[in-house]
């Protein structure tokens, strides 16, 4: 019985491996607003605040 519940699991283990891989090679790859445009995003802001505070404590 054990070989028998054995080959079971492990047809039941390749069956989900499978399932995953199909899902995940079905998924678009596009990039989204912060992949694309994050790091850019994040520079101005940080050289806007930079600035402000210069412009404040200068003043």
């Amino acid at each position: 019985m054990f070989p028998m519940v054995r080959n079971a699991l492990s047809h039941l283990q390749v069956q989900i491996i499978q399932q995953t891989t199909t899902k995940q090679s079905h998924q678009k790859h596009t990039l989204d607003f912060h992949d694309k445009y994050g790091n850019v995003v994040l520079t101005d802001g940080a050289t806007f605040c930079v600035g402000d505070f210069k412009l404040v404590c200068i003043d």
